[in-house]
């Protein structure tokens, strides 16, 4: 990967990060920002993982789906709103990372399928 995609994925990840944990403070469930992070998602998947970062993707991306199934709704008794805005940056965070670990996926599956097509699993 060249270092220009790298930074370019970096800066993409890192807006990304922050308009879902904005976004999960000021407007949750905003359907601007979840296709904005759905949009932001594609292009991590597609510039920023490579291949020894794969399972380390899914890997964390189910955890934060799991996590935010879970609910923080509890920590709503002990101070106001809390576990509701948890719960939303983690829906946020979940929705800007379920674009690139399907995309991680298919090319994981790819790899498998076809070991030897490198032109897919850089």
């Amino acid at each position: 990967m060249s270092k220009a995609l790298g930074i370019i994925g970096f800066i993409v990840f890192a807006v990304g990060l922050l308009l879902a944990l904005i976004g999960g403070i000021v407007r949750p469930a905003d359907g601007s920002i979840i296709l904005t992070l759905v949009i932001l998602g594609i292009i991590i998947g597609a510039v920023n993982i490579i291949t020894r970062e794969m399972l380390a993707l899914l890997v964390a991306t189910v955890a934060l789906i799991v996590v935010g199934t879970a609910g923080f709704d509890p920590l709503n008794d002990l101070v106001g709103d809390l576990g509701t805005t948890i719960n939303e940056i983690v829906y946020y965070l979940a929705r800007l990372m379920a674009p690139a670990a399907v995309i991680a996926a298919v090319r994981t599956l790819v790899r498998v399928g076809f070991p030897t097509a490198r032109w897919w699993t850089s």
